[in-house]
């Protein structure tokens, strides 16, 4: 069962890239996002749900096996904050890309509060930083959205 976790936590093992696991965490996002986003309301948004408390139990769980919290190769926080950045948002490239592009942005630099929230315990932490940049990235897209 540990592996099976592990597996998941690390995105299918995009986590172990020595060179930036986050963003290729996002980016194996973008695929699961199309299929996601194919699913109907309010079914997505139940998805979206478990999702999130599945990433934080996997974060939790994964985070004791690695020895460390909130390890680089645990990803899967990344994966939800994409797709909380997209909620809701016309699915078309320019828009993804730019999901991305904040989302990547909020979740590198963190801005308050967000970090607050990496300081929350267990794999709540873990989560949670990422689910605020996805957010706030997601806020961004809906005002973009309105000026174009």
């Amino acid at each position: 069962m540990t592996h099976f976790i592990t597996i998941l936590a690390t995105g299918l093992g995009v986590g172990y890239s020595p060179i930036a696991p986050g963003t290729l965490g996002t980016l194996l996002a973008i695929p699961i996002y199309f299929f996601l986003s194919e699913i109907p309301f309010p079914l997505y948004e139940i998805t979206l749900a478990g999702f999130f408390f599945l990433a934080i139990w996997v974060s939790d769980k994964t985070g004791a096996v690695f020895g460390k919290k909130d390890d680089q190769r645990i990803v899967i926080d990344e994966m939800i904050g994409f797709f909380i950045t997209m909620l809701w948002v016309t699915k078309t490239p320019f828009f993804i890309l730019v999901g991305f592009i904040l989302f990547r942005f909020f979740d590198i630099l963190k801005p308050f509060p967000i970090r607050r929230f990496e300081k929350v315990r267990g794999g709540f932490g873990v989560v949670l930083d990422d689910v605020m940049a996805g957010v706030y990235a997601n806020i961004l897209l809906h005002l973009l959205y309105q000026m174009i």
